[in-house]
């Protein structure tokens, strides 16, 4: 009915106009005095005549407009889809959206040319960066001292944030390098650990971990980056006490620290892209990235992650692994 009601408000220029000229049938047949019986068959006749072009027109009008509607969802290459003009100004708008389509995809073009291009770049940064970071590892590893042991543990962070910026690189790129088998998370948990041994002991953390016999399907190596930088955040905010990792749930693995905790009105948002929170406006060199990709990778492998915390008393992040569909 609305369909209908649209269709005649954008014909009323030519119904009010055949409205008229059929009065004015009675209105000349009254001025001359004719006989009113002549007046019906001519009227009866327009009357034919227009319904059948109505109807035509109504029918043409309906079909144009499901044709349009099925190319709602514009994508690429549907502008030479569209249906053959009526008429001049139907011919003109055409040729408009053909125009901005070739506009729009060399502005896609062009973004994605940008994009590679930034990609090549801190892809070749973060292989450079690495060999004076091996270099470095080597030459301090020979060297067993407080100080020794102190610059491993930040010459790790910054391995960690040069890490950190080639997944954001591909986590947000359309194509990432998932391989899906089933493993056994505690071996990634592991190795997740390992690189943090150094920090426990040089803090005087405990950490205790008890084997959760948890299996799924996912990737390997981004499931033991998503732990990396869970188990980095929870070391980066808990001054004493330790770390406790453990399967909460029949599909769920907990990583529970004694840290500061997280305030309540920044838990729902500290999945959120760039978001620091309290904690993070007191700590300058938070980031706010960290969870945001930790969130982006485990749905992109089809597990959920969730947070609790209550300041003062520390936080726990869940990683439920019960498989969902895996997003795109």
């Amino acid at each position: 009915m609305r369909f209908f009601l649209h269709y005649l408000h954008s014909r009323r220029l030519i119904l009010c106009s055949f409205a008229a000229a059929l009065l004015a049938f009675p209105l000349i047949f009254f001025l001359y005095g004719l006989p009113k019986q002549a007046l019906l068959y001519p009227s009866a006749l327009a009357a034919l005549i227009g319904l059948c072009a109505f109807t035509a027109d109504f029918l043409k009008f309906r079909r144009r407009h499901a044709q349009l509607a099925r190319l709602l969802n514009f994508q690429e290459g549907m502008a030479l889809e569209l249906p053959a003009p009526a008429d001049a100004l139907e011919a003109d708008y055409q040729a408009l959206l053909q125009l901005l389509e070739a506009r729009e995809a060399e502005r896609q073009t062009q973004q994605d040319r940008r994009y590679q291009d930034m990609c090549d770049y801190y892809t070749t940064w973060a292989h450079q960066i690495k060999t004076p970071i091996a270099a470095m590892r080597l030459n301090l590893k020979n060297e067993d001292s407080p100080l020794s042991r102190r610059l491993l543990s930040d010459l790790m962070r910054v391995e960690r944030y040069a890490e950190m910026v080639m997944a954001y690189l591909r986590v947000e790129s359309p194509s990432t390098d998932y391989l899906l088998r089933r493993l056994c998370i505690d071996d990634a948990v592991k190795r997740a650990v390992r690189p943090f041994a150094g920090e426990f002991i040089a803090r005087r953390l405990k950490l205790n971990y008890e084997e959760t016999g948890l299996s799924a399907v996912s990737d390997e190596k981004w499931l033991v980056f998503v732990l990396e930088q869970i188990l980095s955040n929870a070391l980066k905010y808990t001054p004493e006490g330790g770390i406790h990792i453990y399967r909460s749930a029949p599909n769920t693995l907990t990583i529970q620290d004694t840290g500061i905790g997280i305030a309540p009105e920044d838990l729902p948002r500290v999945f959120e892209k760039g978001y620091t929170g309290l904690n993070g406006r007191s700590d300058l060199k938070a980031s706010g990235i960290g969870l945001y990709l930790s969130k982006k990778v485990l749905t992109k492998l089809g597990h959920a992650i969730s947070a609790e915390s209550e300041p003062g008393r520390g936080t726990a992040i869940h990683i439920d692994f019960t498989q969902r569909d895996v997003r795109e």
